[in-house]
């Protein structure tokens, strides 16, 4: 992106210039973390902060794990290959993102003023396919969260779904789909950053 492309941004936007880059400029997905650890309050913030990205009928089904004991941790990396499994040993804080395969059923917590519309949802095809594509939106979210708490994500997939699930989701109904890395960037954390479309490819008016 030119600096002339940048500014116009920058003008247009309604948040400044140094937000605008914390959460999107000069954000990366980082591949390297320094042992600086995250504290707990931190972490609650993130999904504080996460949980108020819309999502339909507010239904939100995502579900997040902090990775915290050594265990759990050896399980989830031992799901990963190569450079992958050495990134989640090492972040400060590790999350697996999953989707709640029943988040229909707190219909009446999250949409109080129609809890009949879960009646909608009684078909599992349809459910899951709301439940994953909603619970990716947050997962958007989930990743600016970390941005705004002044950190950087890893989002990492590839990884064995069926073996996370197995590790940390044998007592209930999640499914795993995204596992994320957070924490302060440590030493030569960015890969060149990769071109991105113009406007002319990726949008259009109608």
């Amino acid at each position: 992106m030119s600096i002339q492309s940048e500014t116009a941004i920058y003008d247009s936007l309604a948040i400044g210039q140094a937000a605008a880059d914390q959460q999107f400029f000069d954000a990366r997905s980082a591949n390297s973390f320094s042992d600086e650890p995250v504290a707990d309050d931190v972490l609650d913030a993130i999904y504080g902060a996460m949980k108020m990205g819309p999502t339909m009928m507010n239904n939100q089904p995502l579900r997040i794990t902090w990775i915290k004991s050594p265990e759990a941790r050896q399980a989830i990396a031992g799901t990963m290959p190569g450079s992958n499994a050495s990134k989640a040993l090492s972040a400060p804080a590790l999350a697996v993102l999953s989707f709640d395969t029943d988040w229909h059923e707190e219909f009446e917590n999250f949409f109080p003023h129609a809890p009949e519309r879960k009646d909608m949802f009684q078909d599992v095809e349809v459910r899951t396919t709301v439940g994953n594509n909603n619970a990716w939106l947050q997962a958007g979210y989930f990743i600016m969260a970390v941005r705004a708490a002044g950190l950087a994500a890893g989002p990492m997939g590839g990884f064995d779904s069926k073996a996370v699930d197995a590790a940390i989701n044998a007592d209930n109904n999640h499914r795993s789909f995204l596992v994320v890395n957070v924490g302060k960037p440590g030493e030569n954390p960015w890969f060149d950053r990769l071109p991105r479309h113009d406007a002319e490819l990726a949008t259009r008016s109608v």
